[in-house]
């Protein structure tokens, strides 16, 4: 697929050209946080429902971006969302909720998948957080300022995440 090519291109282009300030700041004292993930199932939904409670509760201003594959279902809507029809020929994400996502200089952002994908590698290049978080995947050290090495299910993922974040310091 063409769009997926020319998107890799720009990912690989942005990695380069970034120069958001990239460091954590102790998570006591954050105020926003970014979370991104791919729709799978309704389990996965809870699930992250639960960990954006845990977040809000802790005083955070969390703001959530999903990327809706074809043939899911938008459970709650919730969140702002995406698609592959927000991705022209030219490998561009069109979605205007996506870009401006993207442009928040969030203090953490979180990748809520167990699988990696070009569209969230190039969000994560493209982003103005300052740490990027999610699960260890040896060849995408470029994307993550933390990456959480979790073997479990993805509830312990979570778990691992919020724990870890909790410690920075």
């Amino acid at each position: 697929m063409f769009k997926l090519n020319f998107l890799r291109l720009r990912t690989n282009s942005l990695l380069k050209k970034n120069k958001s300030i990239r460091a954590s700041i102790p998570y006591a004292q954050s105020k926003s946080i970014g979370v991104i993930f791919t729709v799978e199932d309704r389990k996965k939904h809870e699930e992250i429902k639960e960990f954006v409670k845990h977040l809000e509760q802790d005083g955070k201003m969390v703001r959530v971006l999903e990327f809706l594959p074809k043939e899911k279902e938008n459970y709650d809507f919730l969140y702002s969302f995406f698609t592959l029809k927000h991705l022209n020929f030219w490998g561009n994400i069109t979605s205007s909720e996506a870009i401006q996502f993207a442009d928040q200089p969030f203090d953490y952002l979180f990748h809520l998948d167990t699988a990696s994908t070009p569209l969230f590698q190039h969000l994560l290049a493209r982003t103005k957080a300052h740490c990027r978080i999610g699960k260890f995947r040896e060849s995408e050290d470029a994307f993550y300022e933390l990456m959480i090495d979790c073997k479990g299910s993805f509830k312990e993922l979570l778990d691992s995440i919020y724990k870890y974040t909790k410690e920075l310091r």
